[in-house]
C-alpha cells in the first residue's frame, strides 16, 4: 500500500505540469526533481547521523541541526565528510527543505534551486574519468519557456511542484520502493509520449521476458555482466537484477550506452535510485553503430540485451565491412533498416557461453539481400538459438508485431526454437498488456524446447534450409484452425425448411390481402396485380 500511495504522490506532481507540458518534456523536470529531493532527504539524514549518531524525528529537525553545525566550528570537518560518503554536500541554504520553506515565505527564487543541483554535480572524486553525479541535470533547464514565459510564471510552476513533492520524506522508501516508483512514473509518461516513447522505455513485461532468458543458467555468477548497448532509461539492465540470486546481485556489472543525452541522464538516476554502486555501472553517452565500445577490458558479457530503434537510418559505409564487428558476415545491414547492425554489435559483445536476446520488427526474419546473407550465416554458424513472436499493440510507440530473437555462440545444434505468442495478452481500451501467466507460458516453451501444438516447434537446420534460410514463424509454427465440415444432408433439410416457411406465409399474407377493400380504380388494379404475385409465388 505503502508504494501504491507513494506512486499517486508522484503522479500528483506530475498533473502540476501536464497541462501545459507534453509527458516527453515534463518527465525530465519532474524525475529531476525527484532525484534532487532523494539526495536532498538521504544528506539530511546522514548529518544528523554524523553529528549525533541517531536518526532525525523530521526533515524539519534535520534541516535546524544542519543549520546550526553550518555556524559552528566543526563545519569543515563535517562538510569533508559528507563528500566523502556521499560524493557531494548540498550547503543548509540549498537543500529541498529549505527551498520549500522559502516557498512558503515567498522568498524562493529558482537561481536556488540552480545552485544546489549544481553543488550535486560539481562533488566527488572523478571514476573513470567521469564524476558519479557530473551534468545530470543538464537537461534540467530551470529557464525554459515550457516552464512558464516569464521568470515569476517559471518560479510558481516549479514551486507548485516542490509543495506536492514536500510532504514525502524519501528516506522512509526502500531502495526498491523507490526505485520501483520512478519506474512507474516513466512508464506513466511513456505512456503519455506516444512515438517517443521508444526512446527511453521497454514495457515491464517485456523486460521481464527477455532479461529471465538472458539470465537464465546465470543466476549464482558471483560477478554477472550484462550491456545494453540502446539502454533508454535503464530498465532491461535493472530488471535482470531480480533473476540473479539475491547473494549475487550486488556484483552484477551494468554495462550500457544510449545515444540521446537526455535519457543517458535518466538511466543514471534510475541506476542511483536503486542503489547500484558508481562503480558497477558503466554507461557512455554515444552512437552505438558509431565506433564500437566497449573497447577496453572487458569487452565481453555473460548477457546482451537489446530494444533498439526499429528499421533505423544509419551509415552503412564501406569502411564497416572491415570493423571486426561486421566483418564475417559479407554484407552491412542497409542504410534504411539498422536493425542486422543493432544485432551484430550486441552480439560481437556476447561471451562464448552468454545469452543475447534482442527485440525486433518481423521483417529482419524473412527480408532478402544483404539481410537475408547475415541470416544466413548466423544460422549457418548456429547462432540464432530462438525466435518468440510477441503481440502486436504492447509497446507505447509502435503497433506493429515484433519478436525477440535468442542469440547464443556455443549452440552447436543449429536448430531453431519457434515461439508464437501473438495470442498471449490482455486487452485493454488500445493497448494490450502481458501478464504474468502468459510470460510464464512463453518461459516453459522455451525451457522445454520441444513442440506445443500451434504454439511452438524446434525446426532442424535442415528444415531451414529447406525454407531458404527464412524465419518467417507461420512457416514453422501452423495456429490456422481447419474449416469445419459442412454436413449436406443438415444444409438441405434446413433449406428445404426454409421453403416450407416461405410458402406457408405467402399463403397467408394471399389470404389476407383477399379480404381487402379499396376506394378507386387505380388502387384496385395494383391490389389485383399483388393478390396474383403472392398466388404465382
Amino acid at each position: 500500500m505503502a508504494s501504491q500511495e507513494l506512486n499517486q504522490a508522484l503522479w500528483n506532481a506530475a498533473n502540476v505540469m501536464r497541462s501545459t507540458m507534453s509527458a516527453d518534456e515534463y518527465k525530465n523536470y519532474l524525475l529531476g526533481m525527484i532525484f534532487y529531493k532523494y539526495l536532498s532527504d538521504r544528506q539530511l539524514y546522514a548529518v544528523v547521523d554524523l553529528l549525533e549518531d541517531r536518526k532525525p524525528e523530521s526533515l524539519d529537525e534535520a534541516q535546524r541541526l544542519y543549520e546550526e553545525a553550518r555556524q559552528s566550528e566543526d563545519w569543515e570537518d563535517l562538510k569533508a565528510e559528507l563528500e566523502e560518503n556521499y560524493s557531494f554536500a548540498i550547503e543548509p541554504q540549498y537543500t529541498f527543505t529549505a527551498l520549500y520553506n522559502e516557498i512558503n515565505n515567498k522568498t524562493f527564487t529558482t537561481d536556488h534551486l540552480r545552485q544546489a543541483m549544481r553543488d550535486i554535480e560539481q562533488g566527488g572524486e572523478a571514476i573513470r574519468g567521469q564524476k558519479l553525479y557530473e551534468d545530470l541535470f543538464e537537461d534540467f533547464d530551470i529557464d525554459s519557456k515550457s516552464l512558464g514565459t516569464t521568470p515569476a510564471k517559471r518560479n510558481a510552476m516549479l514551486s507548485d511542484v516542490m509543495k506536492e513533492l514536500a510532504h514525502i520524506d524519501f528516506t522512509q522508501y526502500g531502495a526498491d520502493a523507490l526505485g520501483d516508483a520512478y519506474e512507474y512514473l516513466i512508464g506513466q509518461f511513456a505512456a503519455g509520449s506516444g512515438k517517443k516513447a521508444g526512446e527511453f522505455y521497454t514495457p515491464q513485461a517485456v523486460s521481464e521476458l527477455i532479461t529471465r532468458i538472458v539470465t537464465k543458467g546465470k543466476e549464482g555468477e558471483p560477478a554477472f555482466s550484462i550491456y545494453d548497448p540502446c539502454m533508454g532509461s535503464g530498465s532491461l539492465l535493472l530488471h535482470a537484477r531480480s533473476y540473479i540470486n539475491e547473494d549475487c546481485r550486488n556484483g552484477i556489472q551494468f554495462f550500457g550506452q544510449e545515444i540521446s543525452h537526455t535519457t543517458y541522464n535518466l538511466a543514471r538516476m534510475n541506476m542511483i535510485l536503486h542503489n547500484v554502486p558508481f562503480q558497477y555501472q558503466h554507461f557512455r553517452n554515444g552512437d552505438t553503430l558509431g565506433a564500437d565500445w566497449p573497447t577496453e577490458e572487458p569487452t565481453n558479457y555473460d548477457g546482451v540485451c537489446m530494444n533498439p530503434p526499429y528499421s533505423q537510418h544509419w551509415s552503412a559505409a564501406a569502411g564497416f565491412l572491415t570493423d571486426p564487428r561486421f566483418q564475417r558476415y559479407e554484407k552491412l545491414a542497409p542504410k534504411s533498416k539498422a536493425d542486422f547492425a543493432f544485432l551484430l554489435h550486441g552480439f560481437y559483445h556476447l561471451k562464448e557461453n552468454g545469452t543475447m536476446g534482442i527485440i525486433l520488427p518481423h521483417g529482419v526474419l524473412f527480408r532478402g539481400a544483404a539481410e537475408g546473407t547475415i541470416r544466413k550465416h548466423l544460422l549457418e554458424d548456429g547462432n540464432i538459438y530462438a525466435v518468440i513472436g510477441l503481440p502486436a499493440g504492447i509497446f507505447f510507440s509502435t503497433g506493429i508485431p515484433t519478436c525477440i530473437i535468442v542469440l547464443k555462440k556455443d549452440h552447436v545444434s543449429r536448430d531453431v526454437l519457434f515461439i508464437d505468442a501473438s495470442k498471449e495478452f490482455r486487452k485493454e481500451k488500445a493497448q494490450n498488456f502481458m501478464d504474468a501467466e502468459h510470460i510464464d507460458k512463453i518461459m516453459a516453451a522455451y525451457d522445454e524446447r520441444k513442440d506445443v501444438d500451434k504454439f511452438a516447434h524446434l525446426a532442424t537446420f535442415e528444415e531451414i534450409k529447406e525454407n531458404d534460410y527464412n524465419l518467417n514463424i507461420p512457416r514453422y509454427v501452423d495456429t490456422s484452425e481447419p474449416e469445419p465440415e459442412v454436413d449436406l444432408k443438415a444444409v438441405c433439410a434446413e433449406m428445404q425448411s426454409i421453403d416450407a416457411d416461405i410458402q406457408q406465409t405467402a399463403k397467408e399474407l394471399f389470404d389476407m390481402s383477399t379480404n381487402l377493400t379499396c376506394q378507386d380504380r387505380e388502387t384496385e388494379e395494383s391490389l389485383a396485380e399483388l393478390l396474383k404475385v403472392l398466388q404465382e409465388g
